[in-house]
C-alpha cells in the first residue's frame, strides 16, 4: 500500500506542465490546415549543423520554443533566432507555445555564448529575442544590451535585430537597449487592440505602440519593426487600423502572418487567411507608407530577416535619395 511519502514523491516526479495556466481550460477546435500551410519536416545537413551549434553553446531558440513551422527552412541556412534569458516566460499569452512560470536567475555567461554561436554560424544578420522577464527590475534590458555588445565584439560584420518584450512598467529599459545600437528594434503588437484582453492579457496595446514610437525618437537611425498575426477573429478593417497606428508611430517594417494553434489548449484559429488576402494586406501596407511589408501565411518576425534587412536598407536609400 502506497504511503503518503511515496505518493508525494511520485507527484514530485511528475513533469511540470509547460503551460500550467492552460491545464484546466477546455480544448479549442482545431481547423484542418489548408495546402498552402504545409511545410516539409526538418532534416538536412544544414539543419543538423545549426542544431549542433545551438546545443553546443547551451542556447534557447524561439524557433524551437515557439514551435515555428519555418525551422527546417531557416536552420538549413543556419539562421537560428536566439532566445535569451531562459526558456520560461512570466507572461501567459493565449497564442504562445513558450513555457510559462517563474524563470531562473539570469545567466551572466549567456551573452558571450550567443555571440560565439553567431560567429560560428557566420551569420550576416542575427535576430535576438527573449522571454518576458517581468521579475527583473529592467525587464532584461541590460542583458539585451550586453548581448548586443558581445555580438559586436565576436562578429563585428553581423547586423543585429532585437525583438524585445514590451518592458511594461520598466522605466528606462528601452533606453538601455537602444543605446547599445541594434540595427533593428522590433516589438510585436501581435494582434488588434480589440483582442488584447483575450490573446495578450498581460500587455497593453497603446503602451506597445508608444514603445515603438519612442525607440525612433531616441535614435532616428534605428529601423523599427512590428508584426501581427491574423486568423484570430480580427476584421480587415481592424488590421488596416493597426497599420495606421504603426505608421503614426513611424514604424518602418510590418510583418503579417497566419496564427497557428500550438495545442488544443491555446487560442483557436478562427480561420485561415488565403494567400490572396495576404497579398492584398501587403499592398495596403505599402500604400500606407511602410518601407517594407512582409505578409504571407508563413511569415514570422524573423523569417528571412537577413534578406528583409537588405531590402529595408535599399528601400530607405531609395526614399531619401535626392
Amino acid at each position: 500500500m502506497a504511503t503518503l511519502t511515496t505518493l508525494l514523491d511520485s507527484i514530485g516526479a511528475m513533469p511540470r506542465p509547460r503551460h500550467p495556466e492552460k491545464v484546466a481550460r477546455s480544448e479549442t477546435p482545431a481547423l484542418p490546415k489548408p495546402n498552402w500551410l504545409r511545410v516539409r519536416a526538418p532534416g538536412s545537413p544544414g539543419y543538423d549543423e545549426t542544431r549542433s551549434i545551438v546545443r553546443e553553446h547551451h542556447l534557447h531558440t524561439v524557433c524551437e520554443e515557439a514551435a515555428c513551422p519555418n525551422i527546417g527552412d531557416c536552420w538549413q541556412k543556419r539562421h537560428a533566432t536566439m532566445m535569451i534569458m531562459g526558456g520560461v516566460c512570466t507572461r501567459a499569452c493565449a497564442f504562445c507555445n513558450v513555457a510559462t512560470g517563474l524563470p531562473s536567475a539570469l545567466d551572466s555567461d549567456e551573452p558571450k555564448r550567443v555571440a560565439d554561436a553567431v560567429a560560428k554560424l557566420a551569420l550576416e544578420h542575427i535576430v535576438v529575442t527573449s522571454v518576458d522577464r517581468d521579475d527583473l527590475s529592467d525587464g532584461g534590458a541590460a542583458h539585451f544590451a550586453e548581448t548586443i555588445r558581445a555580438i559586436r565584439t565576436a562578429a563585428p560584420e553581423t547586423t543585429i535585430e532585437v525583438l524585445t518584450p514590451d518592458f511594461l512598467r520598466k522605466d528606462g529599459a528601452l533606453e538601455i537597449v537602444i543605446e547599445a545600437r541594434p540595427d533593428v528594434f522590433n516589438h510585436n503588437l501581435e494582434t488588434v487592440p480589440g483582442l488584447y484582453l483575450k490573446i495578450r492579457p498581460g500587455a497593453r496595446y497603446f503602451h506597445s505602440l508608444r514603445l515603438l514610437q519612442r525607440a525612433k525618437e531616441i535614435d532616428s537611425s534605428v529601423f523599427t519593426k512590428s508584426g501581427i498575426m491574423v486568423g484570430l477573429g480580427e476584421t480587415r478593417e481592424e488590421v488596416l487600423q493597426v497599420m495606421d497606428d504603426l505608421r503614426s508611430a513611424d514604424v518602418d517594417f510590418l510583418t503579417i502572418g497566419q496564427y497557428l494553434q500550438p495545442t488544443r489548449k491555446h487560442a483557436e484559429v478562427k480561420r485561415y487567411v488565403t494567400p490572396e488576402e495576404f497579398e492584398g494586406l501587403e499592398q495596403a501596407g505599402r500604400a500606407k507608407g511602410f518601407l517594407l511589408v512582409a505578409a504571407s501565411p508563413l511569415t514570422r518576425s524573423s523569417f528571412h530577416a537577413g534578406d528583409d534587412f537588405r531590402r529595408l536598407k535599399a528601400a530607405h536609400r531609395a526614399r531619401v535619395a535626392p
